[in-house]
């Protein structure tokens, strides 16, 4: 087969058995219109809700909105390909849902990230609080997010875009990844897995480092509270944070803890079924069930429209 830097690619999807192909789609969609409902109703309780217009949840309203996003980049392609049993894709389609997958899946590392120096803040000075966390600063904190998680990506696309393939590739994966993109290259590959490696790892090791210091900080200001009331209601609003941040980086980590070019398993593809469609649909609920506020504030919003209608 002759190389070529535009071929076509085909995606092989979650199993080569078509029996599994009909209970695979019935699964997926109920997870995705799920994932889809669920983030948006997130997002309508905390726009909807003045009490819920601070720090914390203006942070989480930019987590559902890229949840929200990452699984619509995967989800209705893999979908497609389990109705139809076509996972035809074109090159610059296939780059497209790289440059995607790399901006949702950057913007949930760095957001948890934010997160944690949100509550570092609220908890271990919270008399300070609301001059460290301004709007400002947080609509800082979110756009600077949002434009590494573009460069990053820009670099991971332009990177592929350059590398020849064999023509009629097959991809055994659900949706285009850099991973198999690399083991399937007959160009030399080095200087990209260099670059993706690193960018990974300084993205990855950086927001996991602020994660644990803003914890590590945030469980000795809570072991200096006298009561065990006062311990509980400083870490109330930490758990769904922790829950959110085990989940994805567990997930993450079993995917991607290997060179780019080494070969793929079914275990990566699971792996990337819980990061890419089970975790960004599990959020929301995380959040809402253990939050009052929010469980609130979607009792609020639901009974305003009904008694609209």
């Amino acid at each position: 087969m002759n190389c070529s830097q535009a071929p076509d690619f085909i995606l092989l999807g979650l199993s080569s058995d078509p029996e599994k192909w009909q209970l695979f789609f019935s699964i997926f969609l109920a997870f995705y219109l799920l994932g889809l409902s669920g983030n948006l109703l997130l997002l309508l309780a905390i726009g909807a809700d003045v009490h819920l217009h601070i720090p914390m949840y203006f942070f989480l309203s930019q987590l559902s909105l890229v949840d929200l996003c990452f699984i619509t980049t995967t989800a209705p392609k893999m979908l497609q390909t389990l109705w139809t049993g076509d996972g035809s894709i074109s090159f610059s389609g296939c780059l497209t849902q790289v440059y995607f997958i790399a901006v949702f899946a950057d913007m949930d590392n760095l957001l948890l990230a934010v997160m944690g120096i949100d509550r570092y803040a609220a908890i271990c000075h919270p008399l300070l609080y609301p001059l460290l966390m301004t709007p400002c600063r947080c609509g800082v904190l979110a756009s600077g997010s949002w434009g590494v998680a573009h460069c990053a990506s820009l670099v991971y696309t332009l990177c592929l875009s350059q590398l020849s393939f064999h023509s009629n590739q097959e991809i055994p994966h659900f949706f285009c990844d850099s991973r198999p993109l690399l083991w399937l290259s007959c160009s030399d590959t080095h200087l990209n897995e260099f670059l993706m490696m690193t960018l990974s790892a300084v993205l990855g090791i950086s927001a996991l480092l602020c994660i644990v210091s803003s914890y590590g900080c945030i469980f000795c200001a809570v072991a200096r509270v006298p009561s065990a009331k006062g311990k509980r209601k400083a870490l109330a609003t930490c758990g769904s944070h922790l829950s959110v941040v085990l989940l994805f980086y567990s997930t993450v980590f079993a995917n991607y803890l290997k060179s780019p070019s080494s070969s793929h398993s079914s275990g990566e593809v699971v792996a990337a079924v819980m990061y890419t469609l089970i975790t960004p649909t599990l959020n929301p609920f995380i959040y809402s069930l253990r939050n009052k506020d929010v469980k609130n504030s979607l009792r609020r919003t639901l009974n305003m429209e009904k008694s609209q209608d």
